[in-house]
């Protein structure tokens, strides 16, 4: 609760905060370190991982959802990061990793916590004006249309703008599978979009 505490007059605290306390009175070790590293995150990469998993669903609250849920177990699992600098691909692969479970499932939500309060403000965002756009939706259609490793690579690339390394990070593969991924996606979106009216 301490970094509740030093937000003094920021913003209320992000609901995920309110989760970490939760999992703690029920006997999980999230140490302070990886609440601090959270928060900071939080507040660096939020606002993109909202975008992000926008491009897998089409419910813009599922995709707040899908990102307060990779916080809280980037916080139950910061151990397992070897530097804070990993931390980012590694908020990434759990957002993509839970787009793709929901996106499965079938899943109306992940929703546990009311829509009232959502920290992550994403009003009238980018991804959302790409989707309304006739022919980024064909697009996005088209990508969301490819086998999992391609889709996330050309989302990774294209749409968030990361460079091979980083996606290669991000997913746990090498720069050349990378490479291999994004040449085979790009192949089956030239068919793909040239067959549509």
């Amino acid at each position: 609760m301490h970094v509740i505490a030093l937000c003094g007059g920021a913003p209320p605290a992000p609901p995920f905060l309110f989760a970490i306390a939760a999992a703690r009175l029920q006997g999980e070790r999230i140490s302070v370190e990886a609440e601090e590293l959270v928060v900071r995150l939080f507040h660096a990469e939020g606002r993109s991982l909202v975008r992000l998993a926008r491009l897998f669903v089409d419910d813009r609250d599922a995709a707040e959802d899908i990102v307060q849920e990779a916080f809280l177990r980037l916080a139950r699992h910061a151990g397992r990061i070897d530097s804070d600098d990993r931390a980012p691909a590694y908020l990434r692969s759990i957002v993509l990793n839970l787009a793709r479970d929901h996106n499965r499932r079938g899943l109306v939500s992940l929703r546990h916590h009311a829509a009232s309060g959502r920290e992550v403000d994403v009003g009238d965002d980018s991804a959302d004006q790409l989707v309304r756009s006739e022919e980024h939706r064909r697009v996005i259609d088209a990508v969301r249309g490819l086998p999992a490793r391609q889709r996330d690579c050309v989302t990774l690339r294209y749409f968030e703008e990361l460079p091979i390394e980083g996606i290669a990070t991000t997913l746990g593969l090498s720069a050349n599978s990378v490479k291999t991924h994004l040449q085979r996606a790009m192949a089956t979106l030239d068919r793909t979009l040239a067959e549509q009216p």
